[in-house]
Order: structure tokens, then sequence, then C-alpha cells
């Protein structure tokens, strides 16, 4: 019985790679990643080799990855108002121009420790370009039920590469030499090229006029900071990676400090860490059957919490290596559930944007963790900095009880039908602002159940769009109620309605029974025009009623 869950929990696992799409793009991925992986490595050998300064060196990593950092909120902006597809070809354009050029100026001797950076900044941004647009697009390509095994193989395929990547680059660095990694780099980027090329899929698209990037930005970061449910995510996940980032960046001084071992050591503890996350990856589908997604990524903080504290405690490599592999569990865990948890949680209108600033706080906080956990290990002990972590992993643990993680409903997510009110005056797309106005009649006794749908309904508007958002009782007829809010423009309103789901629909259905007039509530749309000296011409306004 044992043996048929744990293959119907692998199956189910690895369900997404039926699609063909995701199948071709994923397996493509993966081939581009183990091929980045051999020219990171090649590239710190040789800024090594032609620089005699250490941040050169260390300036490395981090050309590569500030773009992501700096870009990703932009990036998703990008991906959720232009076609996905397109923006990921895009990223991967630029990750393979960027390849290619330094393969051909390592086989010309042209190279320099400024083309190097500047060639590894190229494609970082191509990443940050095409991580959102990758993600987001997996609820496009899959069923919204596959989308969490998708995730799990996402982050499992890319722990395998990061485990055997490093190893492999050094083997071919040193038979072959550098310029057979960058060779071999620059071919597997060009994989991606051609699986996304023919791998064709369904989009839902909108006879609205494209949203500005500006605009886009604005809304993606309000609808985040106004959902409770993304809002928990990536306050923890910026949490976790501040603290579990401790077990990757600390990793060469406990080799090299409480193991007394070599490179070989720690290629080998760093496989143990991809063990734990593979095996992990593969047991997701049978965890999620028998708890909760918030308390998985909770018993995934205490994981690497418990990598943290025994890691520092022995000098044994078996022991350090199983302390890796419960750590590595944990990590998966945590970031594939939080990654879920966003997806899930995301209208498709906005879902490249919501993982783009996830993406950005939670690299915001790995990065601050390398400097803070770096900085106490030097400045009081390698065991300070590990039990440092520990206890601020138990207490990102603990905040699932404050900030708990809950997934909406797929109703929720899906965009309704909507159909524009016929009006009396000829607007064009960018007429505004429109201010609207909801009059309704409440009964005393109907108070309380009014008021707390008008706080959901607050809420909805405000995430779709709504600005100024406000709730007015007449002072001379307090039965009388008035909600309010503004658009900057009308298409901005047709953009709003058509993001409310048919959930939210249903919420003003539910106040619409609660009112107490012969006639249904009286909705009132009117165009904002400046008044100044001389403008005699009237107001426009245009009353509509709707339910």
């Amino acid at each position: 019985m044992q043996r048929e869950d744990s293959h119907s929990a692998v199956s189910a696992t690895l369900t997404p790679l039926r699609n063909r799409a995701f199948r071709a793009i994923w397996t493509a991925t993966q081939i581009s990643s183990l091929g980045w992986l051999i020219q990171t490595t090649a590239i710190s050998w040789l800024m090594a080799t032609i620089s005699a300064s250490d941040l050169m060196v260390a300036l490395v990593q981090a050309s590569s990855t500030l773009p992501a950092f700096f870009l990703s909120i932009l990036a998703g902006a990008i991906a959720d108002c232009f076609s996905r597809r397109g923006v990921m070809l895009a990223g991967h354009f630029l990750i393979a121009l960027a390849s290619l050029t330094l393969a051909i100026s390592v086989a010309l001797g042209l190279v320099g420790p400024w083309l190097i950076l500047g060639l590894g900044f190229l494609a970082g941004c191509g990443f940050a370009l095409n991580d959102p647009a990758w993600h987001a697009s997996v609820g496009d390509i899959l069923e919204k039920r596959d989308i969490p095994a998708a995730v799990t193989l996402m982050s499992v395929g890319y722990n395998i590469v990061r485990s055997t990547g490093p190893a492999i680059g050094g083997a071919i660095l040193a038979f072959f030499g550098p310029l057979a990694a960058f060779v071999l780099a620059a071919l597997s980027d060009l994989v991606p090229l051609a699986a996304i090329s023919r791998s064709i899929w369904h989009v839902r698209s909108s006879s609205l006029p494209r949203e500005r990037v500006t605009t886009a930005i604005y809304d993606g970061l309000r609808f985040a900071a106004m959902s409770s449910e993304i809002r928990a995510a990536i306050v923890r996940g910026t949490l976790f990676g501040l603290a579990s980032i401790s077990i990757l960046a600390l990793l060469p001084l406990i080799v090299r400090d409480h193991v007394a071992g070599g490179p070989i050591v720690y290629g080998a503890l760093l496989a143990a860490f991809g063990v734990g996350a593979f095996t992990a990856g593969l047991s997701t589908s049978h965890l999620r059957r028998i708890a909760s997604q918030d308390r998985l990524i909770a018993l995934a903080s205490v994981a690497c919490a418990a990598c943290c504290f025994l890691l520092p405690l022995t000098a044994s490599i078996p022991v350090a290596a199983l302390a890796l592999a419960i750590g590595g569990a944990g990590w998966l865990l945590t970031w594939t559930g939080i990654d879920v948890s966003i997806q899930l949680s995301s209208p498709r209108w906005v879902v490249g944007r919501t993982l783009s600033i996830y993406y950005t706080l939670a690299s915001g906080g790995m990065a601050a963790g390398s400097w803070i956990w770096g900085a106490v290990a030097q400045n009081y002990s390698l065991t300070m900095a590990f039990e440092g972590a520990a206890v601020v992993l138990l207490l990102v643990a603990a905040a699932a009880f404050v900030l708990p993680i809950e997934l909406w409903d797929e109703a929720e997510q899906e965009e309704s039908d909507f159909e524009p009110p016929s009006l009396a005056l000829d607007l064009k797309p960018r007429s505004g602002p429109i201010v609207v106005k909801v009059e309704y009649a409440i009964a005393e006794q109907n108070l309380e159940a009014f008021l707390e749908c008008m706080r959901k309904r607050r809420r909805i508007q405000s995430q779709a769009g709504a600005r100024n958002w406000t709730l007015q009782r007449n002072l001379l007829t307090p039965t009388l109620w008035t909600e309010t809010f503004r658009t900057p423009t009308w298409t901005d309103y047709l953009r709003l309605n058509h993001r409310l789901s048919a959930t939210d629909h249903d919420l003003g259905g539910r106040i619409a029974a609660l009112h107490d007039g012969k006639d249904a509530p009286q909705t009132v749309l009117a165009i904002e025009r400046a008044t100044t000296l001389g403008h005699t011409r009237s107001q426009p306004i245009t009353r509509v009623s709707r339910p």
C-alpha cells in the first residue's frame, strides 16, 4: 500500500510533462540552466586568471543577479501587458546573445574583466525578462490543478542541474579549457529558443487596449499590497530567504573549518542538499494530500532551522550530509509552496506582476541574508551565525499563525464577461476621469450585513483598479448610502469590470438583495470636467440603472 502511494505521488508530480508545450519548454530550460551553470563556473575561473582583483571575481555573480533584483517588477508588468511567449523569446535571445558574444570574444582573445561583467549583466537582463513570463505562463499552458506539480518540477529540475552543473563545468574547464565551456553554453541557450518557437498555447485575449506599463506596475503593486494572501506569502518568503540562505552562503566555511574537507567534500555536501530537494520534490503531491500548503511551508522552515542547528555542531561528513539533505528538502518545499500559493491566489491578469514582486523581495532578502550572516560569522563566530539563522527560521515558521497563506477558489480568479452600458456621450478610450456612484437604500436590520459586504466590495474594487473608493451615508435620510469611486479613464473603467470575477459579481448580487428600494440600486456614471473661467459647458452625466 505504501509503495502504491509513493508511485501515485510520483505520477502526480510528473503529470504536467504529459502536456507537450510544457514538456518541451521545461526540458529546454533544464538544458539551458545546465549550460548557464557550466558557463558561470568557467567565467569565475577565467576572471580569477585575468584579474588580480578579488572584487572583480566577486562581481561575476552580482553582474548576473542584480538585473533580476532591479528589473523583475518591470519584467512582470511586461509579461502581463504583452505576449508572455514573446517576452520569453526576448529573454532567451538576450541570454543566447550574451553567451555567443562571450564565446566569440574568448576565441578571438578579446575578453577582458569589464566585458565579462557587461555580458553577465546582459544575460541577467534576459533571465529577469524570462522568469516571470515563464512562471506566469504555466497557468496558461496547464490546468489549475496541475500548477503545484508544474512548479515543483521546475524547482526539482533546477536543483538537480545546480547539483551537477558546477562539477561538469569544472571537468570541462580542466580537460578542454574555458572556450569549450563557453561554446557549449552558447549552444545550450539556443535550445529554449527553438522549444518556445515551436510551442503554441491558448491565451485568453482581451478586446481592451494594452495597459500602459507604468499603470500596470502601479496596479500590480497595489493588488499585492491589498491582497492578504499574497502579502503573507511575500513576507514569509522574504524572511525565509534572509535566514535560509545562510546554509549555502556559509557552507564553504563549514567544509573548511568544521569537517576539514576540500573541494570534493564541498561538492559532495552540495549534492546532498540537492538530493534532499529532489526527494522532497517527488514527495510533494503526497505531502499536499496529508497537510495544507500553509502547514507544509511552516514545517519546511523548521527543517531548515534543524539543518542550521546541526551543521556547526558536527565534524562528521555523513552527519553534515544528512543535515543538508533535510535543509534541501525544506528549501524546495518552501520555495515551491510559496510560488504555488502566489500563482493560485493571483488572477491571470496580474499573476506576472505578483510573481515578479515576490522574486524581487525574495532575492533582496537572500542578498541581505548573505551579507548579515557572513558579517556575524566574521565578527563573532560561525556557530553564532547559524544559530541566529535557525532562530529566525523558527520565527518564520511561527509566522504561519499571524500570516496564514490561504488559496483562492478557481471561480475567484476567472475574469467575467462584461457588457459596457450604452452612453449618451461618445467617449474616447482615454476620456476621463470617470466617477462611479451607486445609491442604496438599506433598512436598519440589514445594516450590519450591508457594511460587511461593502468592506469586501471595497477590497475587490480597489484591487481591480478603483481609485478613491468611499462609502457615504446621507445625513438627512440615514437609510440612503452612496458608494463612490473613480477610474482615470473610460478604458480603465472597462478594464476594472472585466477583471471582476463571477464571485465578485455574486457579492454585488448579495448587496443588491439588501437594497430596500422599489427599483434596483441606481448607478451613476459621470466624467469629470475642469472648471475654469469662461468655461460654460455643462457637466455631462450619464445615469445607468444597473442591478
